[in-house]
């Protein structure tokens, strides 16, 4: 893909050297313009070593006399990223002032076209800075929101540039089709907590790692996303929203809640079969005698989603032998529309790890995924359902 990225003078400028290198790696044709503010806070010549190109910054610069900059280097962009964007561009690009090679390169482009604001709380929150941001917003323009914390200027609120993953995770989302807009899908994901006591319990392996990329996945695609998840360390993906829980019962009570909203549930959480009967409400002393704790059912999450159900039913099966087997049954017990199985002891898969080697089952097809990452296992999930299910 194609990529204009445009750098205006804010003091976080310096990190989109990073996610330029990054985006390079990644295989992206990347061009870069960058305004005189911009140059005070980041080296062209850092850029231009990057991108092994020239870096634009004059609009009459006239290096290659044979194309027009401005215009020609936009023609077949598939992006045009400002980031970060400064106050004194938003207001530009807003109200269409082309005054230098960035504003020129803009509103020649005819993309999509995306920017982070990054900037001062106060001239962030200004009300001026946030009608040109409605304005962009209203033309199209996908506008990341800043994040909050400690400011070079030693203020503290709205206005830090997203760390890298997150603008990452927006470039796959703007370079997306969007097969998935007004639709919502809710996903679970992670470990439940089993207290025993106040200070034990039990819990399996799980890192959420599986659920999370599928939520991401689900967001780039143009859903609106609610990822339930147990505890884990993970960061929210970028776009979704988030339901914190501990315990399995409380994993059950926000599936059921937010069931009826969903267009698409995919349960990939690893959601306890057993709690403690009892829970202490002391600490249990350590003895001499074997403990013995009592345990009862959790209620099943999956059979009670695929009854009566007027959504897509994905779930998964980890097993440990006679993987399609078992993993077929389940399909068929639980009225899924698709199960994905992997197997505990496959080399590549399992917990913590961030690939995985699974089979896509539907009713009438099984698919090796092969050994892939879970973020692209995430997208065969949704290209599977797409071809063999919607």
């Amino acid at each position: 893909m194609k990529i204009i990225i445009g750098i205006t003078g804010s003091i976080s400028a310096f990190k989109t050297i990073q996610l330029v290198s990054d985006l390079v790696k990644q295989g992206h044709d990347i061009e870069v313009f960058i305004t005189e503010a911009g140059k005070r806070f980041v080296a062209v010549d850092t850029l231009q070593a990057l991108i092994k190109k020239h870096v634009y910054s004059d609009t009459f610069d006239d290096m290659n006399p044979s194309i027009i900059p401005h215009i020609d280097l936009v023609k077949d962009a598939d992006l045009f990223f400002i980031c970060p964007a400064s106050a004194n561009t938003i207001a530009k690009c807003a109200q269409g002032i082309a005054d230098n090679m960035l504003t020129d390169a803009y509103l020649a482009a005819t993309c999509t076209k995306m920017i982070a604001p990054s900037m001062n709380v106060h001239m962030y929150e200004n009300k001026a800075t946030q009608r040109n941001i409605e304005t962009l917003k209203k033309d199209g323009v996908i506008v990341i929101e800043p994040s909050s914390g400690l400011l070079a200027c030693g203020d503290i609120g709205k206005g830090k540039l997203p760390d890298e993953s997150t603008l990452l995770d927006m470039i796959d989302y703007a370079l997306s089709e969007h097969p998935l807009k007004d639709k919502t899908i809710l996903v679970n994901a992670g470990p439940t907590q089993e207290s025993i006591d106040p200070v034990r319990y039990i819990t399996n392996h799980s890192s959420g790692k599986m659920g999370y990329a599928i939520a991401q996945a689900a967001f780039n695609l143009g859903a609106h996303v609610i990822l339930v998840s147990g505890p884990t360390s993970l960061p929210c993906p970028t776009g979704v929203k988030r339901i914190d829980i501990i315990n399995a019962s409380e994993m059950y009570q926000a599936m059921v809640q937010y069931k009826d909203q969903a267009d698409m549930i995919i349960c990939s959480a690893a959601v306890a079969d057993y709690t403690i009967a009892s829970v202490s409400n002391q600490k249990i002393k350590k003895s001499d005698t074997d403990l013995i704790l009592p345990l009862t059912h959790t209620k099943d999450i999956l059979e009670v989603l695929g009854n009566d159900k007027h959504y897509v039913l994905v779930g998964f099966a980890m097993e440990t032998e006679n993987l399609i087997e078992n993993a077929k049954k389940k399909l068929e017990k639980k009225h899924l529309d698709l199960i994905v199985a992997n197997g505990l002891n496959d080399e590549g898969a399992g917990f913590s790890v961030d690939t995985n080697n699974a089979y896509l089952i539907t009713k009438t097809t099984c698919t090796p995924s092969g050994l892939i990452s879970k973020k692209e296992l995430a997208k065969l999930i949704f290209k599977t359902i797409g071809e063999h299910i919607c």
